[in-house]
């Protein structure tokens, strides 16, 4: 009876043990699916946010080629521009007389490509004589010293800047002067 007791520990033993390997098991199951749950969201996550830079990059590019597209014809576009003022600045009160019709057509035409360009974002920068040189805006084609001015005023505008919305399409030219302060 004493042996039957025994096994009978024994196996309640046994079986205890094997209800804690199997609630072990169950556990380490548990554990692993867990960890691999938690990658999962994180890998989720990490997609999730990548999608989410490609849109708003991409909606971010998109805007700038709708903005900034043009700026290669714009900038093949100033040199017409460009032509147009110098042809009405030369000429004198006595071709203007002779050639009305024809300096008429030439300013019309200058005032439609600055109203197109205009209506794309493309600004005139203007400086005067006088202003303070930017290099942000402007390129100093020359520097001279010249009585009666301080140093880095703009003493000739060779040519006109344009901006293109925020960005500088091509700075104004000017010549600045290097007389030092008295």
């Amino acid at each position: 009876m004493v042996d039957e007791h025994n096994m009978a520990q024994d196996q309640g033993a046994a079986d205890m043990a094997e209800e804690l390997d199997a609630a072990q098991l169950l556990a380490d199951e548990l554990d692993r699916v867990r960890a691999e749950r938690d990658e999962l969201k994180d890998r989720f996550m990490r997609t999730l946010a990548e999608a989410e830079n490609a849109r708003k990059r991409g909606e971010r590019e998109r805007r700038e080629a709708e903005q900034y597209g043009g700026s290669r014809l714009s900038r093949d576009l100033l040199p017409v521009y460009d032509n147009l003022r110098r042809a009405l600045d030369v000429a004198t009160d006595e071709q203007r007389a002779q050639a009305a019709a024809l300096i008429e057509g030439v300013e019309l035409t200058l005032r439609e490509l600055t109203s197109v360009l205009t209506k794309h974002g493309v600004t005139p920068i203007s400086p005067a004589i006088g202003d303070t040189f930017d290099p942000q805006l402007h390129q100093a084609m020359f520097e001279a010293a010249l009585p009666g001015t301080r140093a880095g005023q703009i003493i000739q505008v060779m040519t006109e800047g344009f901006m293109l919305h925020d960005r500088l399409l091509r700075p104004a030219t000017v010549g600045v002067s290097s007389t030092p302060a008295s």
